[in-house]
């Protein structure tokens, strides 16, 4: 194992790796241990090299990081990123490794129970994001367990990026805040008509009917998320103001309302399908009223669309990301004005932060209720997204926009009226 990791790595060992067979390399004080402690473990990082192979064989318990905790491996990943160069192997020096470790290594393990099937073969679901897959993908993201989700999440149950107005705020004070930001962006007011698309537990729904007086309905194609929404309007006294339902977006009234709220949505829903996306949006506004846009994007407009391999298969399966540029364009293009965006990327980081710092306080309950395969996927996940955030690798903008009346009427101020 030792004449492995050499062959595909350059210069020091940041990290300690030991190996089943009893070998090791790397600093013995280096804090992190990589740990293969299968053949099995072997087979994946060899048949699916790159982060598919690394991700199967720690979801698999066959790849251990000691030194760090599952629920947040983030000083590992940090010391990967920054310190640990990988190198191929020359050809006849990978032929003789691999027959000194044995041709049988090189038959792919059955993958984890928590991965999704490649997209090629996702096709028997449907086309991508079709009504069917698309249902079929958010429920494997978010049909986890929605006590898992509480804990994680916290009493918010909100799954989005928090605004922090100092570091030091907790999590619940910047979810509040948030929240705040888009009901101010939206400029909303007692009576006015909100919708939520894609509303996950119906944080924003029952913030606005409850701090606003607005009358909210939110939709998401999550049956747990809907289940779990309306019990909580009617345990917070908001029936009558606050509706969540189980649907698909599309489906969602035929109808005018005075603001509309996409908030962690477009992530999901293929970037050909901006058009038909946003068109959609900008139906459902009367003339002069407000839509939000908060998604995650990619730093710049050249990046590919699509995600890593770990992230389809274990996290978003079909998620698609563009640049911000793209994000406004489409919204422009459908007859919308843009009048305001703004980059939440370093609030995200902090919010994973915290979403991590609930994994490990929760640790045990969260396996019981998951499993540990699941719960290692969500720490290296939350984990490897704050460092991608951190690093600018991707973004988080929310973008306002109206839809405007004639004559070019679109009732916004002269100057963003939450700033006053």
């Amino acid at each position: 194992m030792a004449d492995v990791i050499r062959a595909v790595t350059a210069g020091p060992l940041p990290v300690r790796v030991t190996g089943y067979d009893g070998s090791a390399i790397g600093p013995a004080d280096s804090g992190i241990t990589l740990a293969i402690r299968t053949e099995r473990g072997l087979s994946y990082l060899l048949t699916a090299p790159g982060d598919l192979g690394m991700a199967r064989a720690y979801v698999s318990g066959d790849l251990a990081l000691e030194g760090v905790h599952p629920g947040d491996p983030y000083e590992a990943l940090r010391v990967f990123k920054d310190e640990l160069r990988v190198r191929p192997p020359a050809l006849a020096e990978g032929l003789a490794l691999v027959r000194g470790l044995g041709w049988e290594r090189l038959l792919p393990p059955p993958a984890p129970p928590q991965e999704a099937l490649p997209r090629w073969k996702r096709v028997v679901g449907g086309l991508r994001h079709s009504r069917t897959r698309d249902s079929s993908a958010i429920s494997h993201h978010y049909d986890v367990s929605n006590a898992f989700y509480e804990k994680v999440l916290g009493p918010s149950m909100t799954y989005t990026c928090a605004v922090y107005r100092s570091p030091d705020d907790t999590l619940e004070e910047a979810q509040a805040s948030k929240y705040d930001l888009v009901a101010g962006k939206l400029a909303l007011r007692p009576g006015m008509r909100l919708l939520d698309v894609g509303c996950g537990w119906g944080g924003m729904v029952r913030h606005a009917a409850r701090e606003y007086g607005v009358k909210a309905l939110g939709v998401t194609l999550s049956r747990a998320q809907a289940q779990w929404a309306q019990a909580a309007i009617e345990r917070e006294g908001l029936t009558g103001l606050a509706e969540v339902r189980h649907m698909d977006y599309r489906d969602a009234p035929h109808e005018q309302f005075d603001a509309v709220s996409s908030i962690g949505l477009t992530e999901h829903i293929g970037v050909r399908n901006y058009p038909a996306y946003f068109g959609f949006l900008a139906d459902r506004l009367r003339p002069e009223g407000r839509l939000l846009n908060h998604c995650i994007t990619r730093a710049d407009n050249r990046a590919p669309h699509r995600s890593g391999a770990f992230i389809d298969r274990y996290v978003f399966p079909d998620g698609e990301l563009a640049g911000p540029g793209r994000v406004i364009s489409e919204i422009h293009d459908v007859g919308l004005e843009v009048h305001h965006e703004e980059n939440l990327r370093q609030h995200y980081a902090l919010t994973l932060a915290a979403w991590c710092r609930n994994l490990v306080e929760h640790w045990d309950f969260c396996v019981g209720e998951v499993g540990s395969g699941t719960a290692r996927v969500w720490g290296l996940y939350m984990a490897g997204s704050r460092l991608a955030f951190e690093r600018n690798g991707i973004q988080l903008h929310q973008v306002v926009a109206t839809r405007n009346g004639p004559d070019g009427v679109n009732g916004y101020p002269l100057r963003p009226d939450w700033l006053a």
